[in-house]
């Protein structure tokens, strides 16, 4: 009997695609380790969950000739055992370069913030504009309810409750109380926002900038307000 000849499969085991995707960056203003550990431990009380496996790209930049590789490199281990996920180094130069090499990360030299000046006058911008329609949502948004508006902005007629999470590649607007977590922007549109009729998040983002509900201010608590983002930092601004 001849032996049967079983032919290679041509077919691919893999492809590579691009993708946009929001990433937090942990910018180091000082080589001094155990300060920033300590306080990057209060922040996360405030929010363990929100930060828990959290991608991280570090930008050393400004501090990355002092900061020699071996401190790099403890500051990795104890980000690490902090559940979080450090997976390269935002700039350029040879000193990133060099710390880049000695401690197996890769490099994001493109990786820019808002190359737009924020407007906060109340009116729209021409890339504020979607032709993407708008999700509706009717009812009140319960515990434990997550919505996504994809493409769009997302639009709660009623409240959101504790527990609930509201996403949005676009805006979100809420006809009620906000006592859930409302993220916008969430596919890197720094110029999206949050508007509400009475604040009380448990957590605000804007294209993975955040504010957890121990950072909103007591004069913001419970009013009409709009949220922007500009620069690195969200902005609660009242409307009207």
């Amino acid at each position: 009997m001849a032996p049967q000849i079983i032919s290679e499969s041509r077919a691919a085991t893999f492809d590579l695609k691009g993708r946009m995707v929001t990433l937090t960056v942990l910018r180091l203003s000082s080589t001094d380790i155990e300060t920033l550990l300590r306080q990057l431990d209060e922040r996360m009380a405030a929010a363990p969950d929100l930060l828990r496996a959290l991608p991280l790209v570090l930008d050393p930049q400004v501090v990355a000739a002092e900061l020699s590789a071996s401190r790099l490199a403890a500051l990795l281990v104890e980000l690490r055992r902090r559940a979080l996920v450090p997976i390269a180094l935002r700039g350029e130069g040879e000193d990133l370069e060099r710390l880049a090499t000695e401690t197996g990360l890769g490099i994001l030299r493109q990786l820019t913030d808002s190359p737009e000046p924020q407007r906060h006058d109340g009116s729209a911008s021409p890339s504020e504009a979607s032709s993407v329609p708008g999700r509706i949502v009717h009812q009140p948004v319960r515990s434990g309810q997550q919505i996504y508006a994809r493409g769009g902005d997302l639009i709660v007629l009623s409240s959101v409750s504790p527990g609930a999470e509201l996403l949005a590649d676009g805006n979100i607007h809420v006809y009620g109380a906000l006592r859930g977590r409302a993220l916008a922007g969430v596919q890197g549109n720094t110029e999206a926002r949050i508007f509400c009729q009475s604040l009380n998040a448990e957590l605000i983002a804007i294209a993975g900038h955040y504010q957890v509900s121990e950072q909103i201010g007591e004069a913001d608590r419970g009013r009409q307000v709009q949220i922007f983002l500009q620069g690195d930092s969200l902005y609660v601004a009242p409307l009207g």
